[in-house]
């Protein structure tokens, strides 16, 4: 047994100090071809400081080997230290059989450094020079779902797995293709492909993919399956819950789906979307003072959400919580991105507080973003007739009728103001 098979015998017992002598030895005594072999093993370990020192003795003794320096690049990457990794692979000259490895490794150091327009130069360039290599086009599609662009992914995943590669450096080539489809929205050739992936084999993020495909193609029971088995496998994969909630929910299922949707919060309680779909479920379940807890909680983790905003002041309207709608909203008065509904909102709240003229400057100031809303004109039109604002009733009267030309009351009403001349 050579010094260096002592050595990973050493490690895989835990015994490092003993690992440590033999490494020592294996130094001195065993071959080369021992000690390279010897290598990969550590830095597959991440053992990267005798990884680097055994292939730096290699380099020294081999110094026209290029291999060896694109190995000790790729540690350089995992201790972070770019300058020594660029130092290395740029030793490697164009007419070297490492130079095509080497852009490899300098793409995936710039991807590190989220330069990915350089980091695509490199792997373009790699492709131009070796386009039959499958570790070249393995390396593209990988950048590519890296950066979400899946339409190229696809076409590099799908030459792969023609070619017969359906597992390179233990990533499932054919469940990444899945995915890629289901990222892209192309659901039908999504399922197709993750359907062949043993349940056994799925990882987390394929399980998720397979379950949101299956929700996207109209069978939430499927989705549900999937899903479920997600979370006995892994309860704190928060992105599965919202989806799962909308499953349950497409099968009436609501409260299943509420359950789903509180224990999705346990596991992800930052999440402000997630608050706002449990207040939907809520007021689906007709509990209005749960929606309203979840709408507040909601609120408190992003002050700045204004659906969030106005679902609650839409409730608190509905609640004729008048006097709590008008101090939710009179602190959001002043924002650049205040949606004009609740110029509406406070007009009504105004009007049942007999606050009229703050429920006139707001019907005034809601009044040309919904000049075309029936259910916005009606009141409005109640409020200027009663405020003496004639001008305005009229003009509300004609857009009404212009919507709803049979309302007896309004045409009436609008006669009576012609009558006296306006």
């Amino acid at each position: 047994m050579s010094y260096s098979e002592k050595m990973l015998a050493a490690l895989s017992n835990g015994q490092i100090d003993t690992a440590k002598k033999h490494f020592a030895w294996a130094l001195r005594k065993d071959d080369d071809d021992t000690l390279y072999s010897l290598a990969e093993e550590l830095y597959g370990l991440g053992f990267l400081k005798q990884a680097e020192r055994t292939y730096k003795k290699l380099l020294a003794k081999y110094p026209d080997e290029d291999d060896l320096r694109t190995s000790l690049a790729d540690i350089a990457i995992d201790e972070d230290d770019t300058d020594t990794a660029l130092d290395y692979l740029h030793q490697v000259k164009p007419d070297s059989p490492a130079y095509v490895q080497a852009l490899l490794v300098e793409a995936d150091l710039y991807q590190t450094q989220e330069l990915f327009e350089v980091s695509e130069q490199k792997l373009k360039e790699a492709y131009d020079l070796a386009p039959d290599e499958p570790i070249v086009e393995f390396a593209l599609a990988e950048f590519y779902f890296l950066i979400r662009n899946y339409r190229q992914a696809i076409r590099f995943y799908l030459d792969l797995i023609k070619q017969g590669e359906l597992e390179i450096s233990k990533v499932n080539l054919v469940e990444r293709l899945g995915v890629s489809y289901a990222e892209s929205g192309r659901f039908e050739q999504a399922v197709g492909y993750l359907e062949q992936i043993k349940p056994a084999k799925l990882t987390p993020d394929s399980q998720f993919e397979l379950g949101f495909t299956y929700l996207q193609l109209g069978e939430p029971q499927k989705a549900i399956d999937i899903f479920n088995k997600l979370r006995e496998s892994d309860d704190q994969y928060a992105s599965l819950y919202p989806y799962l909630a909308q499953a349950q929910e497409q099968l009436h299922q609501l409260d299943k789906a509420l359950l789903t949707l509180q224990e999705g919060l346990a596991v992800d309680q930052y999440n402000e979307q997630l608050y706002l779909q449990t207040a939907r479920l809520a007021l689906k379940l007709d509990d209005q003072e749960l929606a309203e807890k979840y709408l507040r909680e909601g609120l408190s983790i992003d002050p700045d959400n204004l659906t969030t905003v106005l679902e609650l002041s839409n409730l608190l309207v509905q609640r004729e919580r008048y006097q709590d709608n008008v101090d939710l909203l009179d602190q959001y008065l002043q924002s650049n991105e205040f949606d004009p509904q609740f110029y509406w909102n406070l007009a009504i709240s105004n009007d049942r507080l007999d606050n009229l003229q703050a429920a006139k400057d707001n019907y005034e100031a809601a009044y040309p973003f919904f000049e075309h809303n029936k259910d916005f004109l009606k009141p409005a039109i109640y409020f200027f007739r009663e405020a003496g604002m004639a001008d305005s009733a009229v003009a509300a009267l004609r857009n009404y009728l212009v919507i709803e030309p049979d309302d007896g009351e309004m045409v009436a009403m609008l006669e009576d103001y012609e009558d006296q001349g306006y």
